[in-house]
């Protein structure tokens, strides 16, 4: 069959796709994004309107749970999560019943990131300046945190909007470091690490030049990053940011190559928030080399972006049955959600 048919056939028939980070399969079945919706709406909630909440435990010089006062910062500012999921200093223990009741202790650390002083701003309504300046303390952080040699992982994330559990609208993010490599890093380690082995080159790197050929799922691009629907995703509207130079971590970007990942961000969180004229909930995060004493050639930075609004800004996209029990399934194709993110951009 020719590739014109092939993508003519892909359009509209039921497939499945290769995640190449993973080595999962996503089921593709695009004739079911005409189905009427009669399921569950979510009531859209207004961004917040005020630059500074005396009731924000976020805001400059409000007064945390913990007791403690923030200073009046003017930029970003990281301090220790008051809830840690993580605790430094925790005792190693270790329980293995036959191999049957399996658990080990994990020690590690939790920060938080206030990416502004405003309350009322988010990634997409922030200046590309501030937001360099949250890459450049990503960076920082990645640094500190991945030289002590109890930490083995440094993970930089987001959520945003109140769908996706987050407790906050101050636009925040959160670093966790801890002892070993999580399970989603780790497999994207492996399958990096084998494609390097077998090709000499990173896998992003020759995936990258892939999807430029074709460019049917590149949203904005720039002379350092890339924005694209990843051919795989799963999510509605998912997307990839991905370095042109295959780097391992933040800390190896140039200042250039910081301003364009900030500039990428930018483009892409206010192409999101256009796209349903809403404040867009997601969850996004910096995917770099563990910091486990190896030197991992094979790593090539990128960033995910996981936003779960399906058709509008009121109708969620849930991971339910099939994809509980069997494996990710999507309707709309990331060739048309590419489409309508760069429509948005206009």
């Amino acid at each position: 069959m020719d590739r014109t048919s092939l993508d003519a056939q892909l359009r509209e028939d039921p497939h499945r796709r290769l995640d190449l980070l993973t080595g999962e399969w996503v089921l593709v079945s695009p004739h079911r994004a005409k189905r009427p919706w009669q399921g569950a709406v979510e009531r859209a909630v207004a961004p917040p309107s005020l630059a500074h909440d005396p009731n924000c435990y976020l805001c400059p010089g409000n007064t945390r749970a913990n007791g403690m006062r923030n200073p009046d910062y003017t930029g970003t500012y990281v301090f220790d999560n008051d809830f840690a999921a993580l605790r430094p200093g925790t005792a190693d223990a270790a329980l293995d019943d036959d191999g049957l009741l399996v658990a080990r202790t994990e020690p590690g650390l939790c920060r938080v990131i206030c990416f502004s002083p405003r309350h009322d701003l988010s990634l997409g309504a922030m200046e590309t300046a501030a937001i360099r300046g949250v890459v450049d303390v990503w960076a920082e952080q990645y640094a500190e945190l991945g030289a002590r040699e109890d930490i083995g992982h440094v993970q930089v994330f987001e959520n945003t909007g109140a769908i996706m559990g987050c407790s906050n609208p101050h636009p925040h993010g959160q670093v966790w470091a801890q002892r070993s490599v999580p399970r989603a890093v780790a497999v994207e380690t492996d399958r990096q690490r084998e494609y390097f082995a077998r090709e000499g080159r990173t896998l992003l790197e020759d995936y990258l030049a892939k999807e430029e050929s074709r460019a049917e799922r590149i949203i904005v691009a720039n002379d350092h990053f890339v924005v694209l629907v990843p051919f795989w995703a799963s999510w509605p509207f998912e997307t990839m940011i991905i370095s042109r130079r295959p780097v391992r971590d933040l800390t190896a970007l140039t200042g250039a190559e910081r301003d364009g990942l900030a500039s990428a961000m930018s483009r892409l969180t206010r192409c999101y928030d256009a796209l349903f004229e809403v404040q867009f909930p997601y969850s996004a995060g910096v995917h770099q080399a563990p910091t486990d004493g190896e030197l991992h050639p094979e790593w090539h930075l990128h960033m995910h972006f996981y936003p779960p609004l399906l058709r509008s800004a009121t109708v969620r996209k849930f991971m339910v049955g099939y994809e509980m029990l069997g494996e990710p399934q999507r309707d709309i194709t990331p060739e048309s959600a590419a489409e309508r993110l760069r429509g948005a951009l206009r």
